[in-house]
């Protein structure tokens, strides 16, 4: 059985459940270090059972090792109502937040007597948060050539070209590379950067203007996510300011980072620095976010959180300041949590 399945069941005491059943693939996909489609993992005290169809059941019983595969031939949740009343367990965790209200009531139609399903959430995402080495070297190899995509459009960026343009030429790059973006990249130029996820348009750059570019990459199912602001001419003093005020702000944010530190204390740490600078009303978004499998992930870096940062955790760091249909300013880095303090990956 897998390590982290195991470390999956270990947790099962805590919420009183005897059985856990896992329907969101990329939790799927975490706990078998597989990639999941379509599929739910069933998992028991001492066994998981990986149900899926045709599709995919030759593929998983020779790239997955220590589950079960069991063909669905009609429903995943008929299949699964059967092949669980086998084992005769009575409380079945799941995660409410991946499972609608019809397929709720699928499920629960073929229990047997006294069987009931236990809404637990966050569990496997909890483990997600702290990467193991082998996965943060995954995200490093994304941000590796994230830095590099950026370093290209130094090159060719200019007055004229269009943000479309910009969007087309960076994924032409990427594909080269062999990798792909993890969202829709953000390119916002002059007044368009005022809007923290500004729509690509056909507005071309003129001179002394800036350029935010926000983009991520993925690889090996991992994923990257920055964001660099872009330069050209000469800069206004006020935008100077802003940009000097939000560096700052990340800077001091970064500082503080280290296992056991509240996460919110991280966001208020920025927006206090902005503040002193007379522009926090501008910084609208929290501060950052777990990445890793997915481009959102815990933990959430913003002044209601109430995750506690740990070692091995990787987050985003990126405060902004954004003046309605004047300008934007955000810089974003990625940071590995640390036990006595942190190093920023995206330098």
């Amino acid at each position: 059985m897998k390590s982290r399945i195991r470390k999956f069941i270990s947790r099962f005491a805590d919420y009183r459940i005897d059985a856990f059943l896992v329907t969101n693939d990329i939790n799927i996909s975490y706990l078998t270090d597989y990639p999941s489609s379509d599929s739910w993992l069933l998992v028991l005290p001492n066994k998981a059972i990986y149900l899926t169809d045709f599709r995919y059941t030759e593929e998983i019983k020779k790239n997955i090792q220590g589950v079960s595969v069991f063909k669905v031939m009609r429903s995943l949740p008929e299949t699964f109502s059967a092949r669980f009343n086998k084992y005769k367990l009575k409380r079945i965790g799941f995660d409410e937040r991946h499972v609608s209200v019809s397929l709720h009531k699928k499920i629960k139609k073929n229990f047997t007597k006294g069987t009931k399903l236990i809404a637990v959430n966050d569990v496997v995402e909890q483990l997600r948060q702290q990467k193991e080495r082998w996965e943060i070297q995954r995200v490093k190899d994304c941000i590796r050539l994230n830095l590099e995509a950026f370093d290209y459009l130094k090159r060719i960026l200019k007055p004229g070209i269009s943000e479309k343009e910009i969007l087309q030429r960076l994924d032409h790059y990427v594909k080269r590379k062999g990798a792909s973006f993890s969202f829709d990249p953000i390119v916002a130029s002059g007044p368009n950067s005022s809007m923290p996820h500004a729509k690509i348009t056909d507005r071309k750059i003129r001179s002394n203007e800036i350029i935010l570019v926000d983009m991520g990459i993925e690889m090996g199912g991992y994923k990257s996510d920055l964001t660099r602001m872009f330069f050209l001419g000469k800069i206004p003093p006020h935008v100077q300011k802003a940009f000097d005020a939000v560096k700052g702000a990340q800077q001091d944010a970064i500082k503080e980072i280290k296992a056991g530190i509240p996460a919110s204390k991280i966001d208020q740490q920025a927006r206090k620095y902005l503040r002193k600078n007379n522009l926090d009303k501008y910084f609208g978004h929290s501060l950052g976010h777990g990445v890793g499998l997915e481009i959102h992930e815990a933990p959430k870096i913003s002044e209601r959180s109430e995750d506690i940062l740990r070692e091995g955790m990787v987050i985003t760091i990126e405060p902004g300041v954004y003046k309605a249909k004047k300008f934007g300013i955000r810089i974003e880095d990625m940071v590995l949590v640390t036990k006595k303090g942190c190093q920023v990956l995206s330098q």
